[in-house]
């Protein structure tokens, strides 16, 4: 049987999020121009939040002895 690869860990300043669309979605809301550097904050805090809703997410999961996330379970951590 073959060897699992590890996973690639993350590099710095390696991102989840891409910019384009936060990007357009600020402009959408009526940012005309926006900087590099709050486009990566905005990016920044909204990974940290989807992490820290993920984490309770699967906190509540585990808790009920189940192994996938559902909506519900999500929606609960981020209430």
């Amino acid at each position: 049987m073959a060897k699992k690869k590890p996973a690639p860990k993350a590099k710095k300043g390696e991102t989840y999020i891409a910019k384009a669309p936060i990007r357009r979605l600020m402009k959408k809301e009526g940012a005309d121009l926006v900087a590099a550097e709050a486009l990566d904050k905005l990016i920044g805090f909204l990974e940290n939040k989807a992490a820290d809703a993920t984490k309770d997410a699967l906190k509540i999961c585990k808790a009920d002895k189940r192994k996938r996330v559902t909506a519900a379970d999500v929606r609960n951590a981020t209430r």
